[in-house]
Order: structure tokens, then sequence, then C-alpha cells
């Protein structure tokens, strides 16, 4: 199998604290060591997983869980598919398709977001009130974002190449131009474009104008489903557990947690995230959405619209990007 992308020296840095030695003693004890790289560095948006670890639902499931925090550059599915770590974060539905095309022996076993948290972000004051606003205006996107959530945009709403203006991950360019907008996670740029610039912006959650696509997934290899799949199921169900204590129970652990790991990190942005995740029910969509629950619909309305694109041939089968073996709808 050949990957697209070649690992990144800084990758090497990633793992290298788990060392042959360390996974050794949890295995030889009883336990299952997993590796778990994120897709970021950590954040609220990673809080299941990391409250998931902090109360010990992990290991009363027998698994030694290790949660190696990504950021810029951080190749997670590489990780995955060379065996690097275990288990990763995918961050979007593309991610999961993409794997599937390359042939990548790596699938999506939960979905711990049912909603993506992508939002496009525009100023106050420019009579926007709708995405469809947007149309001709210059929008900051990431090259990532470009071949995603942007194919859906310029489906459903004839939004064109030429508005596509680099977004750095700096809302500096969106602050000295009105007619800007800009990409952004609910969780995060709007609260510090307020705090920091005292303005409260336009905040579209693609998600609520039917954008489909699932987020904060968890990727398996096909080796680990095949070999431990109990392991991977004790993991989705730890998570879930993890996801549904921290947006709803006492999660002082598992913030003090992740501001260890990131110090950037403040307690209130933390706060402010978990009240966005809550209120817009990101984790969980409704009374009958278990944690982390896939269905074959859901992928296959996303399959339809990124294939109608031609992000996708239509003969790709995107069911080898994930398995409902962990996850599906609760028995009636």
């Amino acid at each position: 199998m050949k990957l697209k992308v070649l690992f990144a020296i800084g990758l090497a840095a990633l793992v290298a604290a788990c060392s042959p030695a360390k996974e050794k003693a949890p295995e030889a004890s009883g336990r299952t060591t997993i590796r778990f790289a994120t897709d970021w560095r950590a954040q609220a948006e990673q809080g299941g997983f990391y409250q998931a670890l902090a109360s010990g639902e992990y290991a009363k499931r027998g698994l030694d869980v290790q949660i190696i925090q990504g950021g810029p550059g951080v190749n997670v599915p590489q990780l995955v598919a060379t065996g690097a770590v275990e288990m990763g974060t995918g961050s979007n539905s593309f991610i999961a398709l993409n794997l599937a095309q390359e042939g990548a022996p790596v699938k999506a076993v939960a979905a711990f977001m049912q909603k993506d948290p992508q939002v496009l972000i525009a100023h106050p004051d420019q009579g926007i009130e709708t995405i469809a606003d947007l149309k001709g205006h210059p929008i900051l996107l990431s090259d990532a974002s470009v071949t995603a959530f942007w194919v859906w945009l310029k489906a459903k709403y004839g939004f064109t190449d030429s508005q596509i203006r680099k977004y750095n991950f700096n809302s500096a360019p969106f602050l000295s131009d009105k007619r800007v907008a800009q990409q952004g996670y609910l969780t995060s740029e709007p609260y510090t474009i307020e705090k920091e610039a005292g303005l409260k912006p336009k905040v579209f959650l693609l998600a609520d104008n039917g954008y489909p696509g699932y987020a904060a997934m968890a990727l398996a290899s096909d080796k680990l489903i095949a070999a431990k799949p109990a392991a991977v199921k004790a993991f989705v169900e730890a998570t879930a557990k993890g996801w549904d204590d921290y947006l709803n129970g006492d999660s002082a652990a598992a913030d003090a947690m992740i501001r260890k790991d990131n110090p950037e990190m403040t307690q209130e942005l933390l706060d402010q995230a978990k009240v966005k995740l809550r209120d817009n029910a990101i984790v969980g969509g409704s009374p009958v959405v278990a944690t982390g629950m896939m269905t074959d619909a859901r992928w296959k309305d996303f399959f339809d619209m990124a294939s109608s694109q031609g992000v996708y041939p239509k003969t790709l089968d995107y069911k080898r990007a994930y398995t409902l073996q962990f996850v599906g709808p609760p028995a009636p």
C-alpha cells in the first residue's frame, strides 16, 4: 500500500515517549496499551478522552491509554495506518473516506461528535444573516478546508474558488477587513475574537445548515480491530462515558490534565467550550442518538454529497471507511 503523505521528521518526536519498554509492562499485567493520537493540542474538544483517562474509565476496562496530543502538521491517520499508534482522532468524515480511497487499513469505529463544530464567522454589521449571504465575500480557509467542507459550501450555496483567501489560523486579516469571513470552530475562534477584539461576530454552524459530516471520530487500524476487538469496544465504551461525564459532571480532573498538556489553555476557554458543546448538541444529537453512534444512512448522505461533487468516484466502496461493529442504533 502506498500512502500519499510521507512522515515528517517531527512525528518521530511525537511517539518517542512510547518506547517498547513502556509498552511491555502494561501488556504483561493484563492491560492492553492503546496510544491515542489527537488531532490538535489539548482542548475541550478532546474532553471526553481526557475525562475517561482521568476518571479511570479506560483502566477499569483493562486498557492502558496514553493520549498523545497533536499539533500543526501531525498526520494522525498515517500514524494509525503505519502502526506508530494504535488509535487516533479522525477530525472529519473526509478523512475516513480518504483512507478508504487510498486503501489504507484504517477505519472509523465511533463518532463522538454527531455535529461537526465547523463554523463560518462574519462581521456583525455587513447585512449577513445567513450563510447564503456570504456568496461573493472573501473567506479565509486553510488548505485542508478547501478540500473538505468547502466542497459542500460550493455545492449548496454556489460559492466559487475566487472567494478563497489563505487562512493561517490568525484572525488579524478577518479583523482588518469587514467584508472578509473566516472559518473556525464553534468552541474556539468566536470566543477569542470576542475576547480579544471586543467584537461579537456572526457565527454560522455548518451542521445546523445541513452539513452532514461527523467529527471527533476514533480511528483504529484493521489489525487492531481484528486482533483485539474487545479492546476497541472497551475504548469506545469508556470514551462515550467520558464524554457524558465531561459535559454533564465534574470535569475538574480532566481539565487539569488538559491544561498540563497544553499550558496555553485557560479554564475560562474550557468552560465556555463545554457550554457550547452541550447547548448545541455537538456530542449527542438527540435522546435516541447514543454517544459515539454512527449509521449507514449518515455515511451514505455524506458520500453522496462528496461524490456528486467529484471528490470521490461514485464506485468507491465508501463502507470501507467505517465499521458499525462497536456502535450503531440503540436496540428498540
